[in-house]
């Protein structure tokens, strides 16, 4: 289904308001995983989230930067309701040092998705050996807690 808004400006967020209407429509509950594409030309997954009464879903700096649009821009939104698995790719660093330590495998293997890219990209955003090194071992001390 498609509606057309203005992407909404919070201070330095920009998120993508979805009308009530839409939500009932979608029939997945009030804070359903989505498949969004804007103008046809850009897409992204995410999940509703209701904030001040709004249902909104997040329209990042990295989701700005590639797309090219920001806060206050008339767009055309086509929304479905996302029921593709959501995983997280784990780098090869962390997917080792997972299979060397079970314990700390089996404490990431519960986490939810966005617990899991915390790790993750903390390892992925490292410049140097050295950094990722450090950020492997402190996720798998964590885990190991």
């Amino acid at each position: 289904m498609e509606f057309r808004t203005n992407l909404l400006q919070l201070g330095n967020n920009v998120g993508i308001e979805v009308p009530q209407a839409v939500i009932d429509e979608l029939g997945a509950g009030k804070k359903p995983p989505v498949a969004i594409t804007i103008n046809g030309v850009y897409s992204l997954r995410g999940t509703v989230a209701v904030m001040g009464g709004k249902y909104l879903v997040s329209f990042n700096a990295a989701h700005r930067a590639a797309s090219g649009f920001s806060g206050g821009d008339d767009v055309v939104i086509a929304i479905e309701h996302d029921t593709a698995p959501r995983d997280v790719e784990v780098p090869p660093a962390l997917a080792d040092a997972l299979a060397a330590n079970p314990a700390a495998a089996a404490t990431f293997a519960a986490l939810s998705n966005s617990k899991k890219k915390i790790h993750t990209l903390s390892v992925e955003g490292a410049k140097t050996d050295e950094t990722r090194d450090r950020r492997v071992a402190k996720a798998i001390a964590e885990l190991s807690a």
